[in-house]
């Protein structure tokens, strides 16, 4: 339960740059928090809300629930799950119905149940298509089998014509109109008719380097998309992305400890500044599986295209098609039966496009809904099909977080932000036609961070609510007033555990750089501070535009972590810089073009100068920072960059060359290293190496292919020629998240806890 001193604290803090706070000692007899009940013995186990599908006609949805299976089968199942029914409910919890059971779901022959990873219904209700066997191909299970399930005659089989083969078929989905689904299989788009069993192609041309539905690595980690097709509205034909990797350098990661000898895994991966894939659309009609190319003006290694989507009446296709240096998307329309391109809108900034957003269709295919920072804030436009008409949706000087819904019957659209404190997040409402002013949703009493998934027709959601100290909690919400309907997570066992723990206070704050922009930050007391003693200070950081580290939302093991340090003695803080995904608007997001790694850290700096001389406690003498991925880069930065402020880092999976990260992501956010060399030198953390006065722990997996290990080796050299001492662990085998095999949780989080322990929490002297 929430301390009511700190309540108050926080009630009075919250935002403002001058708050401090004086601390009285606090009972030690509590328990202190261990790394084993953190990461090992599952004292805190967190329940989770139930993964749940909204039926499109909002009359409720479905979820999965297990049943327990026989001796028998439990036998003979390989993966240990004894099987799950779909059930229906009401949005209220009630009318509970199954619609298919886990018998329906065993194959002819088999006693062994599917095992659903994910499940799909047609859209007349009338089949269903069930994921399973999924294998893992870059960052997700995405490759497998699938079954489709006919609810009238009960008859299931296995997609992928006469004689499937197993694990070969990749994001299967119902056409429009019920009587197809699509798939990809050997890098070629097929599709079958509902109960044929005959598998046919609509392409079959793809290879190893000739790559239709679906992406390459590269594509799937920094556009986010992994499904490479689009039915259109008609099922008469289908959209899809077809790359070409021929000329793109491959990388070798070597695998040593799976087998008697090494393995070797490689895969196409441009570095920044090398040859991209190739990129083009098309539509393949399933009449006479002829594609119709977009016909695409300039070098097709040279372009992205993170998006396209059909018009809603399905007679174009809407094309995002960026620019290399990605700061200029080109919305283009293609007629593909007349072969007609055009242009109708063009996103443009002087840096970088900050992300591609999905164009959301209204229902007659004349307007669609985008994300643009045009003004200075990322807002969402109602845009003409035409391009003739551009309408701000959301006005004023804060940003959207996220698109959630729209009604045209009721002319609503729904979206997540915050205007007054970045740390927060809250569902907000206004008109589709731009008549109306935005309203907020959400209550005032749900102070912290709300996440919606909401129904279809925007009628019910599921709400979950939490904040920085406290667990949270999901119902299902009537979203027109924000009534509970259901509720279905509070973790009250969890609350109940944290109320018999000594944990720390926190405050959000504000402190401002050397040039005057706001900085955002929390930060954790130790429970039995002392007001007239120093503490050492440790440092979580990001740092970079991928992502936000100050969010006012259940941190879960991280938070526990960081009570247990403060439990320990140490004052524990993390600050957002300028470049942050933080809602602060566009000149907070592109003022660190071509200066990650110097502007960036810079800030980190400037806020632990305001916040030693806010509270005297900070000892900065005993300074330490840790983070991962960018996190990490951000570490080394600070430790060779400014030494005499950052003593004590902890590097997880750095980036110590940006040169050898990947294209898209890099030459965002840094230009082209061919044509801005001084920009990678003048922010890669190995160029400053030779500078490292303090502590050092650098960590990295043998086995990411996301940060290559490749990188901490350079720097290790690095090091070494200049006599610079470290610590140094690799863990074989693991990759970017350093989380697969046996302990590595718990050893990873016991190594970083005692480094900092033996570097920092000696007394000043």
């Amino acid at each position: 339960m929430r301390n009511q001193t700190l309540a108050l604290i926080l009630a009075s803090c919250v935002g403002l740059a001058s708050c401090s706070t004086t601390y009285t000692a606090k009972d030690t007899s509590s328990p202190v928090l261990s790394l084993e009940q953190i990461f090992k013995d599952k004292t805190f186990n967190q329940e989770r809300a139930p993964y749940f599908r909204w039926l499109d006609d909002g009359s409720g949805y479905t979820v999965l629930e297990s049943r327990s299976a026989s001796p028998q089968i439990a036998d003979e199942n390989k993966h240990g799950v004894d099987g799950s029914d779909i059930v229906r409910y009401q949005p209220d919890g009630s009318g509970r119905k199954v619609l298919v059971s886990l018998e329906q779901l065993t194959p002819i022959g088999s006693k062994v149940p599917l095992t659903i990873e994910d499940y799909q219904w047609s859209k007349d209700g009338n089949w269903l298509l069930v994921f399973t066997q999924g294998e893992k191909v870059w960052r997700s299970r995405s490759r497998g089998d699938f079954w489709v399930l006919n609810l009238k005659t009960n008859v299931l089989y296995q997609l992928g014509g006469n004689s499937p083969k197993p694990r070969s078929l990749m994001f299967a989905k119902f056409s429009p109109d019920s009587q197809k689904v699509a798939y990809v299989q050997h890098n070629n788009i097929y599709f079958e008719t509902l109960g044929e069993h005959l598998a046919s192609p609509l392409t079959q041309d793809g290879n190893e380097t000739t790559i239709n539905g679906n992406f390459d690595w590269v594509y799937e980690e920094e556009f986010s998309i992994r499904d490479g097709f689009r039915w259109n509205p008609d099922s008469k034909s289908i959209a899809y992305w077809q790359l070409d990797s021929s000329g793109v350098k491959y990388f070798t990661m070597i695998n040593n400890t799976d087998s008697l000898y090494p393995t070797i895994n490689r895969f196409p991966y441009p570095k920044a500044g090398e040859q991209n894939s190739a990129v083009r659309v098309g539509v393949v009609s399933l009449t006479d599986k002829q594609t119709r190319w977009a016909p695409l003006a300039g070098n097709s290694r040279d372009r992205y295209i993170p998006r396209i989507s059909w018009a809603s009446d399905g007679k174009a296709l809407l094309i995002q098609d960026v620019n290399r240096p990605q700061n200029t998307n080109k919305l283009q329309l293609f007629d593909w039966q007349q072969g007609k391109l055009d242009l109708i809108y063009t996103d443009h900034d002087e840096a970088f496009l900050e992300w591609y957003y999905q164009a959301e269709w209204e229902s007659d295919g004349q307007h669609f809904i985008f994300h643009s920072e045009r003004d200075g804030w990322r807002h969402l436009y109602r845009i003409a099909r035409d391009g003739a008409s551009i309408i701000d949706l959301t006005p004023g000087e804060y940003d959207v977080v996220e698109y959630i819904g729209m009604n045209e019957t009721t002319n609503s659209l729904y979206f997540i932000a915050s205007p007054d404190h970045p740390e927060q997040r809250y569902l907000f409402r206004t008109s589709l036609d731009g008549s109306k002013p935005v309203e907020r949703i959400t209550p005032a009493n749900y102070t912290g961070q709300n996440s919606y998934y909401m129904s279809k027709d925007t009628q019910w959601a599921m709400h979950s609510y939490s904040r920085f100290d406290l667990p949270p909690s999901s119902d299902i919400i009537r979203v027109n007033d924000h009534s509970v309907i259901k509720p279905l997570t509070r973790n009250d066992a969890l609350k109940e555990s944290l109320t018999k723990q000594n944990l720390p206070k926190h405050e959000f704050f504000q402190v401002a750089a050397r040039d005057g922009v706001p900085l955002d930050g929390w930060i954790m007391f130790p429970p039995n501070m002392d007001p007239n003693k120093t503490y050492p200070i440790i440092f979580y950081v990001y740092g970079e535009p991928w992502g936000s580290t100050v969010q006012d939302k259940w941190g879960g093991k991280g938070y526990l972590w960081n009570s247990m340090m403060a439990q320990k003695g140490f004052i524990m803080a993390s600050v957002d810089n300028r470049g942050t995904r933080a809602p602060k608007g566009r000149d907070w997001r592109k003022s660190i073009y071509k200066k990650i790694g110097s502007i960036t850290v810079r800030d980190q700096v400037d806020a632990l100068d305001a916040m030693a001389a806010r509270w005297p406690q900070i000892d900065t003498t005993r300074v330490g920072v840790w983070g991962h991925s960018g996190g990490g880069s951000s570490t080394l930065n600070l430790l060779f960059r400014h030494g005499d402020k950052f003593k004590v880092g902890v590097a997880q999976a750095p980036v110590a060359d940006i040169r050898l990260y990947d294209s898209i992501y890099q030459e965002r956010y840094s230009g082209n290293p061919n044509s801005d060399p001084e920009s990678y030198t003048q922010t890669s953390p190995i160029t400053f190496a030779k500078d490292l006065t303090g502590k050092l722990l650098l960590v990295h997996g043998t086995g990411d292919d996301n940060v290559h290990y490749q990188g901490t080796e350079e720097l290790i050299n690095e090091l070494v020629k200049y006599n610079k001492q470290f610590d140094f662990m690799s863990y074989p085998n693991r990759s970017h998240s350093l989380r697969e095999g046996e302990g590595t949780t718990l050893h990873l989080q016991t190594l970083r806890t005692r480094f900092f322990e033996s570097n920092l929490l000696h007394e000043k002297r």
